[in-house]
């Protein structure tokens, strides 16, 4: 039944029209071509500041040097206009003291192992060195971005990075993806509002720990690398907390927001400027879009899960009203990346908790984890978030409102898909829309999102029907699995309240000949119960085995016609692949805070980022097991559903 529900389809609003484009310009790329497999220097590091070089700065400090000059109070909160990010450095950190790193991050990044342990490392990722030289005026000066929003559902303002402040771009010397550093928590923006920049151990602690557990459990997500304490930074928030900062890093940062505020302001020039940005620079160029698809988008149809690409940008596909211009394939891609991502946080149980169209990727990356968590019981209707009194952001909503986002930015890119062959007539450019072809372009702007949207609805349903079979332990396509098994387990998981991943991770665990009979799917059913036994209204454990083994008959069924009489050894190994032993759990979380924050500890950041960064194995080598059983192991009962506040 919660499989049959999942997507709604807001209402279109007529878009606010947008313009030209800006001639995009690359950053120099400083520093060594050395492609050695076991990282470079800090220093080494190839980097670069396009987004600042290709985009308009905040007037009042228009260049790195304005900026350094002006007193770092002078950078707090005002109103931003005609401008797409603000040159201002982090606040400096007293006495900080690094708590941990990623392995995998600075793996990735392409910086060495041993690096984190210098001096230039730690005062990097604390806030205490730029890379810009005020005697000569080079390197690369620190920014803010501006952005607005639509914050549960109302339209928010101008918001921007209120505590982040990007450092630079690097570039990975091996794999040539280029990243951009970002320190959350480095003091006043301007974007900053009535707070204080900063960011507290607590929510710190969370997003260093999930950003790299998501990443290792395949879901697209920006990523961390440091986690530093300020000793002396105290933040008042509903009590008064020690203060940190994450060093994270995305290949872009930019998010629906991003748009949403040009559009408010009716600033078309700069949509087009950011458009143009974001398939260039963000993307892999224009030719990366998908083609038109040349039938109605389906979870079943080839040429909907991998269309072709490589369209020259002048063409426009199709016919009227709903010809696709280079714009409208870019918005089509932004769409079909979050609708895959949204299909990774429902397979995996994954809950944002606050997903406004400020913390909606362009990349369709997960994005700026506030009240977040995993699935315990499985219960759609759970919010991580206890001020969403609504339930707008919980767990059964997330692809809708993904998708309630994405029209927000077709509304955003509404004049540029709706102008179809005419997007570069130099009238439209300078003038806007003449009156005359107004009903014309709203007409195709409109037919353009609503097809989209079908495609981003069989594209969700294609990806996540893909990762439930792969967790279910299957290889072959049945269409009856999606109603029949897939549905029907998750009815009943919420109906006893089951723990939603371990349900998967124990499930590849029973063998076919383990459920021959009624009495054996019986006795195999108490494998999926809590501790505790039974829970759930009106439940007992006769109802619940019984449920539980008819369920397991029909599955046992399918894993036979896949894998027949001898095939449970391999299908073990494969469901093992895609079924995590541990996930960073809030009551996990929650304990880890304790112990840093009051307990003064440290090591066990390091244990609880070794098993979120190998999260399928069956053991780490933490050096405490007894620990790491506990951790992956029956979630205690009181703990199970917390919620948390989006302060942080």
């Amino acid at each position: 039944m919660l499989l049959r529900t999942l997507l709604h389809r807001p209402l279109i609003y007529k878009a606010r029209l947008a313009q030209m484009t800006a001639h995009v310009v690359n950053g120099a790329v400083n520093g060594s071509n050395n492609s050695d497999a076991a990282g470079l220097a800090l220093e080494e590091l190839p980097k670069s500041n396009v987004f600042t070089s290709s985009l308009p700065s905040d007037s009042e400090f228009k260049t790195p040097s304005d900026s350094y000059r002006a007193p770092r109070e002078d950078l707090g909160p005002r109103m931003v206009k005609g401008a797409l990010f603000t040159f201002v450095r982090p606040e400096e950190t007293s006495d900080p003291e690094l708590l941990g790193i990623s392995p995998a991050a600075l793996r990735d990044i392409g910086i060495r192992s041993g690096e984190e342990n210098t001096s230039d490392f730690k005062s990097l990722v604390a806030g205490n060195k730029i890379l810009w030289d005020p005697s000569n005026e080079k390197g690369i000066y620190p920014w803010a971005q501006c952005y607005g929003g639509y914050q549960f559902g109302s339209w928010a303002g101008q918001l921007g990075d209120g505590r982040a402040i990007s450092l630079f771009e690097s570039i990975n010397p091996r794999t040539k993806i280029r990243y951009e550093i970002q320190l959350k928590g480095a003091g006043k923006t301007p974007y900053s509002r009535f707070a204080d920049g900063k960011a507290v151990l607590r929510s710190s602690i969370r997003e260093f720990i999930v950003s790299e557990a998501l990443h290792a459990l395949r879901i697209p997500s920006t990523r961390a690398l440091a986690l530093t304490l300020a000793p002396n930074s105290r933040v008042r928030r509903e009590r008064i907390e020690p203060g940190a900062i994450v060093a994270r890093f995305a290949q872009s940062w930019l998010r629906i927001g991003t748009f949403d505020i040009l559009r408010a302001r009716g600033d078309r020039k700069l949509i087009r400027t950011l458009a143009t940005y974001v398939a260039e620079n963000v993307y892999q160029g224009w030719t990366s879009l998908p083609s038109m698809l040349p039938e109605p988008a389906s979870s079943t149809s080839s040429s909907t899960l991998h269309p072709s690409r490589n369209v020259p940008p002048e063409k426009t596909e199709g016919e009227s009203p709903g010809e696709e211009n280079r714009f409208a394939r870019l918005y089509r891609e932004i769409a079909r990346r979050n609708a895959v991502t949204v299909a990774y946080w429902q397979a995996y149980g994954f809950t944002n908790g606050v997903l406004n169209t400020d913390n909606t990727s362009l990349l369709g990356l997960s994005l700026d984890f506030g009240p977040f968590a995993f699935l315990d019981n499985f219960d759609p209707s759970y919010t991580p978030n206890h001020d969403d009194h609504a339930l707008r952001y919980s767990y059964r909503n997330q692809p809708s409102i993904i998708w309630w986002n994405l029209v927000r930015l077709g509304e955003s890119l509404g004049e540029l898909i709706g102008a179809g062959a005419t997007v570069d007539d130099e009238q439209l450019i300078d003038k806007g829309v003449a009156k005359e072809f107004a009903p014309e372009l709203v007409k195709r702007a409109e037919t353009i999102i609503e097809r989209v949207g079908e495609e981003y609805k069989a594209v969700f349903l294609a990806e996540y029907t893909r990762l439930m079979r792969k967790r279910f332990g299957l290889t072959s396509e049945n269409p009856k699995d999606f109603d029949e098994l897939f549905s029907d387990a998750l009815d009943m998981m919420e109906t006893l309240e089951l723990d939603f991943n371990h349900f998967f991770r124990r499930l590849g665990d029973v063998t076919v000949s383990d459920l021959g009979t009624d009495d054996q799917r019986k006795k195999m059913a108490g494998k999926f119960f809590h501790a505790e036994g039974v829970t759930g209204l009106g439940n007992n454990e006769e109802k619940a085995r019984t449920k539980i083994a008819s369920w397991l008959g029909k599955w046992r069924t399918r894993v036979l016609e896949d894998w027949g009489e001898d095939g449970d050894e391999k299908r073990e190994m494969e469901m093992k692949k895609a079924n995590p032993k541990f996930i960073p759990r809030s009551w996990v979380l929650d304990e880890l805070i304790q112990r840093v924050e009051h307990g003064g500890e440290r090591k066990v950041i390091e244990q609880v980022m070794e098993m979120a960064l190998n999260p399928f194995n069956d053991e780490w080598n933490t050096g405490d097991r007894q620990q790491e059983e506990r951790f992956c192991g029956d979630v205690p009962r009181q703990n199970r559903q917390m919620m948390c506040s989006c302060s942080s």
